[in-house]
């Protein structure tokens, strides 16, 4: 189970197809202005059912009613669970380093922070704060609790692509981190009104990167598709926002960008990975496509690369 889309929150028209993208079927059209401010508010409000007919000044409050409930009660129910036998030495359950890590996840994410970024997080915040100890948490605490919040579906992260694991290129093995919903995200980092969001343009990129991400994944389900992401050591240190591979072993790389202007440079950094993997004699991703926040149309660049807003999506 998944949170809402843009599609079913009816926020997306729907007049672009993911599958018909993927399988090279496309048809330039108008979308439609899209706003910022909109933007920010979807993610905000996330893609919870109960959340899409409550007042704007108040979409922010479930997302917080969510984290507490974690904090205040579904870790409690878990704390004889079977499966954490193999932590017998960790303290069971602390709900404020559990906000500690909550936190430090929200502040990196749509990021490939390792566990390891995690726990230095937490000891910087703690640190620029003047909080009491704990300074930091035990990586056996940091395991323990990221398997939990694993098994209750809190987070959904994005596992790395291998597009050939006989290939001499060196892919990296992390994970990127995205909790289940990006408006948990906001909940943590006390985003509650799309100002604030569009006023910090880092955070509203990161955290635009999870919204699409979060809908690539549901409308690739849909036909059979999988969704990663892709780092390498190369030279050229490629990277790949999003990977949707196919049944057939064929795949689509998707950069995300949220102004238009940034589609250009997108595009050029799709071109050059796909012409790496050709010179390393690597199956290429059959499609090149940017996904973005800001564009009022879905067209197929004269250089073959798709542009699409993240408004006109669906599966």
């Amino acid at each position: 189970m998944s949170t809402m889309t843009l599609y079913e929150t009816g926020d997306s028209s729907g007049k672009v197809s993911l599958k018909d993208i993927c399988s090279g079927n496309f048809i330039t059209l108008m979308t439609g202005e899209v706003n910022i401010y909109d933007l920010a508010k979807y993610i905000i409000r996330g893609g919870w059912p109960s959340n899409l007919d409550v007042p704007d000044t108040q979409i922010h409050l479930m997302a917080q009613d969510y984290i507490t409930a974690i904090l205040e009660e579904d870790f409690y129910k878990l704390e004889n669970a079977e499966y954490i036998s193999a932590y017998d030495d960790v303290s069971r359950y602390n709900a404020d380093k559990m906000y500690k890590l909550l936190k430090s996840m929200a502040r990196n994410e749509s990021t490939t922070a390792s566990k390891n970024k995690l726990r230095n997080d937490i000891a910087e915040e703690v640190n620029d704060e003047k909080m009491d100890s704990p300074k930091t948490l035990d990586p056996k605490t940091i395991n323990l609790y990221l398997d939990e919040l694993d098994r209750m579906f809190i987070t959904n992260n994005q596992p790395p692509f291998h597009p050939n694991i006989r290939s001499s290129v060196r892919v990296k093995q992390m994970e990127k981190r995205h909790f289940c919903d990006p408006s948990l995200a906001c909940a943590l980092l006390n985003i509650t009104k799309p100002e604030r969001l569009v006023n910090n343009i880092n955070t509203l990129g990161f955290l635009f990167e999870s919204l699409v991400e979060h809908d690539l994944k549901v409308y690739a389900q849909s036909f059979g598709g999988r969704l990663y992401h892709y780092q390498d050591y190369n030279a050229r240190n490629n990277e790949i926002d999003a990977v949707i591979e196919m049944d057939d072993g064929s795949w689509c790389a998707f950069e995300i960008k949220l102004g238009h202007n940034e589609v250009e440079a997108a595009a050029m950094q799709l071109k050059a990975i796909r012409d790496d993997f050709i010179k390393n004699k690597e199956k290429a991703p059959s499609v090149l496509c940017v996904i973005c926040g800001l564009s009022n149309a879905a067209y197929l660049r004269p250089d073959g690369v798709y542009v699409v807003p993240v408004t006109a999506l669906k599966n």
